[in-house]
């Protein structure tokens, strides 16, 4: 299944309570709160060109399945791991919380768990 394409988020669950969570400042966390920001999602083969793009900032991670790649945090702190591709699903652990992507029914649903806390972003196919 291809991931390709441009997405705008349609709706999160636990927002709040997961950026607090992984420590992300509280004016960080009500600025992105109701912002309706785009991944892009380039992907060739295992290769991978994933970016999240906000007002006057984008994230960009470039990673290969199954190779260990250098990527960034929500944060911006700088890692390295090993991106998997499970059942249809990429998998990431980040330094602090475990994250999977998948595309369910058209839409990118992206799940993150930090001590308990479920964190869960839908995004719609913009292009």
């Amino acid at each position: 299944m291809s991931f390709s394409g441009k997405y705008e988020v349609e709706s999160q669950e636990n927002y709040d309570a997961f950026m607090k969570q992984i420590g992300i400042p509280d004016e960080h966390i009500k600025k992105g709160r109701d912002f309706k920001y785009t991944t892009e999602v380039i992907q060739k083969g295992n290769e991978f060109t994933w970016s999240q793009i906000y007002p006057g900032h984008t994230t960009t991670n470039k990673f290969v399945v199954g190779q260990e790649s250098e990527m960034a945090t929500m944060g911006g702190k700088k890692f390295k791991t090993t991106v998997k591709l499970e059942g249809g699903k990429i998998v990431v652990d980040f330094p602090n919380y475990h994250h999977t992507s998948e595309i369910a029914n058209g839409k990118l649903v992206e799940t993150s768990v930090c001590g308990g806390i479920t964190f869960k972003r839908i995004s719609k196919k913009i292009a």
